[in-house]
């Protein structure tokens, strides 16, 4: 499976960094490694562990905790949630649930992620109560 790595900001609400970030249309949800989640913000538990299945011969991924942070690529600023997956190869991947909120597309030909600047923009609806 193709991914594209890119470098990213993380903010959340105790902290920021810039990391190198693998987005992987093969991955469900995006993913972060403890550690770092632990440094940018505050995790909370999953209602139930998910089970990403096996990464390695007899051993699999389980999440316990997310956490949820903004990140900007390119100049561009997005929100999401992240579980929390010990042993975790890469600091981030960006999975497909997150590719498909902002509508981001993949372009491994030029190794480039392609943002709508329409889905980033904040839309406020105006509720008419009667």
């Amino acid at each position: 499976m193709a991914v594209i790595q890119k470098k990213i900001r993380l903010v959340g609400s105790k902290g920021e960094q810039t990391v190198m970030a693998i987005f992987d249309s093969g991955a469900t949800y995006s993913c972060i490694q403890p550690q770092l989640a632990n440094k940018l913000g505050i995790m909370d538990a999953l209602p139930e562990p998910m089970d990403f299945g096996p990464a390695e011969e007899g051993q699999s991924l389980v999440a316990e905790e997310a956490v949820r942070l903004n990140f900007h690529l390119d100049g561009y600023r997005f929100s999401d949630e992240f579980m929390l997956i010990p042993k975790l190869s890469e600091p981030v991947i960006i999975g497909a649930a997150t590719l498909q909120k902002w509508r981001m597309k993949l372009d491994f030909e030029a190794d480039e992620v392609i943002i709508d600047p329409r889905v980033t923009k904040l839309r406020l609806l105006r509720c008419i109560q009667s």
